[in-house]
């Protein structure tokens, strides 16, 4: 069933704005999607023409179901987007899940911003959809860790 965008945007926590995606926010996901660093366990490289897809399809979804994947700002720079979080309905081995996303551009890590944009998705998403589980998707390789805590040596 679709939902009200109003109960799932604009969004405040204690130190970012969570918003619904717009089409004026193409500059920030091709650049935050296609570094790189954002991408170290992702299978597929990332393009300009693959993140551009991403960004229609997180819009898409936003229309279709009434809410999705949230622009993220600091709420002391609500105009400069600095990642994307929140959840998007998903079939994962033929069960509807909401699948939770966050992707940060590198220089706003280490703030803690995933977690505190993602708790606040979490929290919404059991509150406004208690029915779908919530799933995080990740690669066996994605440890959270960095690399010479996770018992790799960091890349040169």
């Amino acid at each position: 069933m679709r939902q009200d965008p109003d109960d799932w945007t604009p969004v405040s926590t204690e130190r970012l704005l969570l918003r619904r995606l717009e089409r004026a926010d193409y500059d920030a996901a091709v650049r935050i999607h296609t570094d790189l660093r954002t991408n170290r366990h992702n299978p597929h490289t990332p393009t300009v023409e693959s993140a551009a897809r991403s960004l229609q399809d997180f819009l898409d979804h936003w229309d279709r179901e009434g809410f999705g994947y949230w622009a993220v700002a600091e709420r002391e720079t609500p105009d400069a987007v600095v990642g994307f979080t929140g959840l998007q309905r998903a079939v994962v081995d033929g069960r509807t899940i909401l699948n939770l996303y966050y992707r940060y551009d590198p220089a706003v890590w280490g703030r803690g911003y995933a977690k505190e944009g993602a708790a606040e998705a979490v929290r919404r998403g059991r509150t406004l959809l208690p029915e779908l589980p919530i799933l995080a998707r990740v690669t066996t390789t994605n440890t959270g860790l960095p690399a010479h805590r996770a018992g790799r040596r960091p890349a040169a």
